[in-house]
């Protein structure tokens, strides 16, 4: 094999993970089907004898059933108590005999001796009640049930706390794309087969599939269950009792929290595949087939245009190996704003480096282990950008992604050499594991002079010293606005993804001076620390003087273990902040 050859392997977009299908439905008992051959009408169509189709909602193996402190005392709902009184238990002798409190996330599972479904109750606690308690709410549930283990929860709950709650099981049901992990599909998705003949209305269609919502009664189960036949590639369902269930806002809550599931899921899978498939071009070629199918227009310039039009950074960066460097560039144009609102052109920039050895200032191994994760930047923008039609989003956003491989070989930039990046700006590179704010350089400088942008987000695991300094769960926030410092906190906080914002020191400018170069591409002048500061100044040189912000995600955008809605791996941190603030959560009026 040649040192630059691209090893074949699984195709990601078809063995992606998809985001669990949800049934809404205001039935007591949905899970209370007539069998299979009980219902009229021909075998295929829906609400006939077809196992495939009446299965999809009878076949829940777990009841779940909301509960919450109140004053001191853990409360069931009439409709949950119902619910357990109907598998024949008595929830609040149950809850006084465990000493259950309904703490956030806290789920106490009881084993069911029948012999129809379902085997398992779960009483899901969720603490006070917040947005946030539901989300955590929703990943624990998901992980408690498993794989196999198809829900149906019974809960009261506004759209709010529905988008959180299926978002948290969405999330927390997240597994790795048979082409990550080379396991056969399994589970729901072999259960999901789409029966001979079977046509629901709004089956086909969006990224992310239907979401039922269904009226009283086991007629309208068996329709909903039709819809899970229709749609084989959500890998989960949860069969959502609420009765609520007919209110548009809960239903379209609920569509929008698994379209936004559905990004944050194709980042993860992106991040979480090897880097001897994971080119630059293999990742390019994932954007594109992805873009387009979301309706964006994208761009690919390969290593030739770069060379061209003088990406520097990426040239420089990307020369090491034999697997060449490419930028992509993909547009979205959205529908107008809202009266009040003023989104204009949104650029966002992503990091993709898609693995990074620190070129000749090597890394030692232990830090490289999870240098396949170094693109997390450009996956969450990536997975961003693909949600945007689904929500609906206004306005125009552009995203361009910054990718390269950072290799030691005979043509690998040297420290103490001084690069060009886009735009003339020179930079003396003094260590060449600090390659991600180069390639970050080209990305802004030619989105700031030739995108015309109102407002420039970047993405990146830039620094090791944002962990140090704020640990694994918040990102760095770094502004020259405060307006879109203030957007950005804003959508951080109403997507569950927290950021801090930190300073632009001044005084620490002169640290990244250069006797040779416009620019050195880590302090030298000043001994002044402060690793996360001064490669946000580096980028601030690029931006033009235009509104800019940059989010420092080294800590957030992997994980060592499964917490909440956080999943081992690539956590696809930020595509959730993103599409908060785009969608214009955080949005200034006018």
């Amino acid at each position: 094999m040649s040192p630059g050859a691209v090893v074949a392997g699984p195709d990601l977009l078809e063995s992606r993970y998809r985001a669990p299908l949800v049934i809404l439905t205001s039935a007591d008992l949905p899970f209370l089907l007539p069998p299979a051959g009980g219902l009229a009408g021909p075998a295929g169509e829906a609400g006939g004898p077809n196992a495939d189709t009446d299965g999809a909602v009878a076949d829940c193996a777990v009841l779940a059933v909301v509960a919450a402190p109140v004053d001191g005392t853990v409360v069931v709902s009439d409709r949950g108590q119902r619910a357990c009184a109907g598998v024949g238990v008595d929830a609040e002798q149950l809850i006084e005999n465990e000493g259950f409190r309904a703490d956030t996330g806290g789920v106490l599972v009881v084993p069911l001796s029948r012999t129809e479904r379902p085997w398992r109750l779960m009483l899901l606690g969720v603490g006070s009640g917040e947005v946030a308690d539901w989300r955590a709410a929703g990943a624990a549930l998901a992980r408690r049930a498993g794989a196999k283990g198809r829900p149906l929860v019974v809960a009261d709950l506004d759209a709010d706390r529905a988008h959180a709650f299926v978002e948290g099981f969405s999330l927390g049901s997240y597994r790795l794309a048979d082409a990550v992990s080379g396991a056969p599909s399994d589970g729901d998705r072999a259960a999901a087969t789409t029966a001979p003949g079977a046509e629901v209305p709004g089956a086909a269609g969006g990224s992310t599939g239907p979401t039922e919502a269904a009226a009283d009664g086991p007629d309208a189960a068996v329709a909903a269950g039709a819809a899970v036949a229709a749609d084989s590639r959500a890998d989960r369902v949860v069969v959502l009792s609420v009765e609520q269930a007919g209110e548009p806002a809960v239903a379209e809550a609920v569509r929008r929290a698994r379209a936004i599931a559905d990004a944050v899921c194709l980042a993860r899978d992106l991040i979480n595949m090897p880097s001897l498939i994971k080119t630059p071009h293999w990742f390019a070629e994932q954007a594109r087939r992805v873009g387009t199918e979301a309706g964006l227009e994208v761009t690919v310039l390969t290593h030739e245009d770069l060379i061209r039009e003088g990406f520097g950074g990426l040239v420089a960066v990307g020369g090491g190996s034999p697997r060449p460097p490419c930028l992509v560039r993909l547009t979205y144009d959205g529908p107008p704003a809202p009266a009040g609102a003023v989104p204009g052109h949104r650029v966002l920039v992503g990091k993709g480096i898609t693995f990074d050895s620190g070129g000749l200032s090597l890394k030692p191994s232990v830090s490289m282990a999870s240098m396949k994760t170094d693109m997390s930047g450009a996956a969450a923008v990536l997975g961003a950008m693909t949600a945007l039609g689904d929500l609906a989003v206004p306005g125009r956003v552009t995203a361009l992604l910054c990718l390269a491989e950072n290799m030691i070989g005979a043509s690998a930039v040297r420290p103490g050499d001084v690069i060009t990046c886009w735009g003339g700006t020179t930079v003396e590179v003094l260590n060449t594991d600090a390659e991600g704010r180069l390639v970050l350089a080209d990305g802004l400088a030619y989105a700031a002079a030739t995108l015309e942008p109102d407002q420039m987000v970047d993405l990146a695991t830039l620094t090791g010293a944002i962990t140090v300094a704020l640990g694994r769960r918040t990102a760095g926030l770094f502004a020259s606005d405060d307006t879109l410092a203030a957007e950005l906190a804003a959508a951080s906080a109403t997507a569950g993804e927290r950021v801090w914002r930190l300073p632009l020191t001044e005084e620490y400018r002169p640290a990244i001076d250069s006797p040779v170069a416009d620019l050195a591409n880590i302090g030298r002048a000043l001994d002044v620390n402060g690793g996360s500061i001064t490669a946000a100044l580096f980028l601030r040189e690029f931006t033009a003087g235009r509104p800019w912000a940059h989010l420092d995600i080294a800590g957030t955008a992997r994980a060592d273990s499964d917490d909440g809605e956080i999943s081992r791996g690539g956590t696809g941190w930020g595509v959730r902040t993103l599409l908060a603030y785009l969608a214009g959560a955080g949005t200034a009026e006018a």
